[in-house]
């Protein structure tokens, strides 16, 4: 009896394993494609769980830092084989795009110096710049969903550009959506809104090393809300303006591996640190950057229920996605900049961003097409 328990313990983690390898190998699109592919798999397919459960998961991923989906994927698999389930769909959901970006990081700094590949990379950073500015377009119209939320993401956006580090306007949209709760509720509920704001202090500019790398991604992967592209704002503001571990090219050249790779964008961080410290640099950015998302899925079942029931958390976490918008938008027109040089880029950007809007191509597409075109038009 024991050895039978064993084995369908087994055929189910297998199982568990092979679909989130899957997904993750195919998982082209970005959050809402990996989601939508879950749902299918999980719920529509296998029947591991209700449509009902999967938006009770749906509801604590958007409560929660990190990567969205590689919660989800961390959610399904304790749902479907336990502690064990929790750690199997994370890691198969993340390997296989992180091996690629891997490879890829390799190959980028062995032959990023040629013609060829700087003409890919020219006619590839617009592309970024439109799919940044076209999420935002979407993250703004589903995120300020009040006067106040429009207010405090105009007002951070204006303070953004001139520099404040991201974790600060965070915390301080975080505090202004609060507040202005807290007006009509009990203050002391202000406590519990700013939970997840406590990993956000302040750090010196370190050397590059394992450890620095290590620390930085996991603080990164901590304090993280909103879209993946939030990312983007605190690797440039870190690594770009305070520290110059890396170039604003690098940062977009990161940015594209991630577009065009399967699985969570945030791998970009698995592209940073191997340009930083080599493939060890890689592993144990990608160990860092995720490594908050497991320990959240592990302790938040308690925390998602408490955030539920306070009005003024719920104030502060929209406070914090109005943030977010802002980050964006400083980002796109910080990097847009360095993208956008002349004629040939501005109608790539403008091209690119049409389609996204009119179109339901995959940006993964997009992205090889316009290499394509820097390989073949604008290589001269």
């Amino acid at each position: 009896m024991h050895a039978e328990t064993d084995n369908s313990i087994s055929e189910v983690l297998r199982e568990l394993a092979l679909v989130f390898l899957k997904i993750g190998l195919t998982g082209f699109g970005g959050p809402p494609a990996h989601l939508a592919m879950m749902e299918d798999e999980c719920v529509n397919s296998r029947r591991w769980l209700t449509r009902e459960r999967f938006l009770d998961f749906l509801g604590a991923i958007n409560l929660l830092p990190g990567p969205n989906s590689t919660e989800m994927a961390i959610y399904l698999g304790y749902a479907r084989g336990g502690w064990a389930g929790l750690v199997l769909g994370g890691v198969c959901f993340i390997a296989p795009s992180a091996i690629l970006v891997i490879a890829l990081a390799w190959a980028y700094v062995r032959f990023g110096a040629l013609p060829q590949m700087n003409a890919f990379l020219y006619a590839v950073k617009p592309v970024i710049i439109a799919i940044i500015a076209r999420a935002l377009w979407r993250y703004a119209v589903s995120a300020l969903k009040t006067p106040l939320l429009a207010a405090i993401a105009v007002a951070a956006a204006v303070a953004g550009y001139f520099s404040p580090h991201p974790i600060w306007l965070l915390a301080a949209a975080a505090l202004v959506g609060a507040a202005f709760e807290a007006m009509r509720r009990r203050p002391r509920d202000l406590r519990a809104a700013l939970v997840f704001l406590l990993p956000a202090s302040a750090a010196a500019a370190p050397a590059v090393g394992l450890a620095s790398i290590f620390f930085y991604f996991l603080k990164i992967g901590s304090v993280l809300f909103g879209s993946g592209y939030v990312l983007v704002a605190f690797l440039r503001s870190d690594l770009v303006d305070r520290w110059h571990w890396v170039t604003n090219a690098q940062l977009l050249d990161a940015v594209a591996v991630g577009q065009v790779t399967p699985g969570p964008i945030s791998t970009a961080a698995t592209f940073l640190g191997y340009l930083l410290a080599g493939p060890v640099g890689a592993l144990v950015a990608t160990i860092a950057m995720f490594l908050p998302a497991f320990v959240y899925v592990a302790i938040s079942e308690p925390l998602v229920r408490a955030l539920r029931r306070s009005r003024i958390a719920g104030a502060a976490l929209d406070g914090v996605i109005a943030g977010s918008v802002a980050l964006i938008a400083v980002v796109t027109i910080q990097l847009g900049r360095a993208a956008l040089l002349d004629v040939p880029t501005i109608l790539i950007f403008l091209v690119s961003f049409a389609i996204l809007t009119w179109t339901r191509l995959n940006s993964a597409w997009l992205i090889l097409a316009a290499g394509v075109i820097g390989l073949l038009v604008l290589r001269s």
